[in-house]
């Protein structure tokens, strides 16, 4: 039903960002065949599917990649596919002989994502990395954090997935597109380092006019002010206050209780720490249901600080569908929205090698082909 319905994507198995570029191309329609290693297949109730949600909307084949006859087998699925993304060091998937040249040899239309955090070369290319490091690397971790602290990983929402998995997701649909009019596939370098990077544009853009300071916690949209921060409520809950412009600001004023009295002007960065604490001395007055019942509705820029637990059960999220329950375990659900094509989880994540016989006979090998293949160890 999706947009991507048609498409075949073989996804070499790996972590985090990869799987995440996975899962938004399957939820987008297209059928993403995982290939996991053959040491991985333990087995596992199907009506029971794992909890790794990443791996939601496809089906696993177990393959071992260090035998000739298992490289052969994903040379034979790339035949067929229209993109293949994979998340190796650089140079491993030409070690193992599904590098893109080999791939693409086979099928000059295949789009070919490669997913790494410091990218094909340059002095990090080769050496390991997690998302913390990778935007430390880009400049967007050094911004993250209060006035006169250390930074803040942002958990690895940057790196991982915003900066990688979505890169790679974006960088194949740019590629099959292109491909339409070219007829030929092409090699795509995602780097979480680089993605990072572009996340931070606008700041690059504030900083050339003057109105970014490199002093965390400083800055508009830093935590320096008053109006654009999270605030601790009487029962110890938080809200989120985004009032930037001065409607908003007004606004802020105004239900808060703080219209009346004689405060400095809300750009005067002077003042921004003493403002910053009277609006915490008010907050810190009601319960956070009580901001709520004030502020939910209004221009303030206002919606409460939810946890994981709660967030699903919050009226506009019931009403805009954005958490589903798959399987009994409650995730979000596919975005964005379309008017036609409309996304969908296929199934729940699959148990490593699960749907190794069927996929391979759906992806056109035969069934004494299949039977050798497990015969020699090369699936599993």
């Amino acid at each position: 039903m999706g947009p991507l319905a048609g498409i075949k994507v073989i996804e070499i198995a790996g972590i985090g960002p990869g799987p995440f570029a996975a899962m938004m191309l399957a939820d987008m329609g297209a059928e993403v065949l995982r290939v996991d290693r053959a040491q991985a297949v333990v087995g596992g109730d199907a009506g029971n599917p794992p909890l790794d949600l990443l791996n939601r909307g496809r089906r696993s084949i177990g393959v071992d990649l260090k035998q000739p006859d298992g490289v052969e087998t994903v040379l034979r699925l790339v035949e067929g596919a229209d993109a293949l993304i994979e998340g190796f060091r650089p140079g491993v998937a030409e070690r193992l002989g599904i590098g893109p040249d080999a791939c693409r040899e086979r099928n000059p239309r295949l789009v070919y994502g490669r997913m790494t955090g410091w990218g094909q070369e340059g002095p990090y290319a080769p050496t390991a990395g997690h998302d913390i490091n990778y935007i430390a690397l880009a400049g967007a971790l050094h911004p993250i954090g209060r006035r006169g602290e250390a930074p803040v990983p942002p958990l690895n929402l940057v790196g991982d997935f915003g900066g990688g998995g979505l890169l790679l997701a974006f960088g194949v649909a740019c590629a099959l597109l292109e491909r339409e009019r070219s007829g030929e596939g092409q090699v795509i370098d995602a780097a979480m380092v680089d993605g990072a990077a572009v996340l931070t544009t606008m700041f690059y853009g504030l900083k050339a006019m003057g109105f970014w300071t490199t002093e965390r916690g400083t800055n508009l949209l830093d935590t320096g002010a008053h109006f654009y921060d999270v605030y601790e409520c009487a029962d110890g809950e938080y809200v989120s206050i985004g009032s930037i412009e001065p409607q908003f600001y007004a606004e802020l004023l105004r239900l808060s209780g703080l219209e009346g009295e004689d405060l400095p002007h809300q750009m005067d960065r002077g003042q921004w720490p003493a403002l910053k604490e009277r609006f915490a001395q008010v907050f810190r007055q009601k319960t956070r249901a009580e901001w709520c019942e004030i502020m939910e509705g209004s221009d303030v820029c206002f919606a409460p600080v939810l946890s994981l637990d709660e967030a699903h059960q919050h009226p506009h999220n019931r009403h805009r569908q954005t958490f589903v329950e798959v399987a009994g375990v409650t995730q979000p659900a596919p975005a964005p929205r379309f008017s036609r094509t409309e996304p969908e989880i296929a199934r729940p994540p699959a148990h490593p090698g699960q749907h190794t016989d069927e996929a391979l006979a759906d992806w056109g090998f035969a069934a004494d082909e299949i039977a050798k293949l497990r015969e020699a160890g090369a699936i599993r």
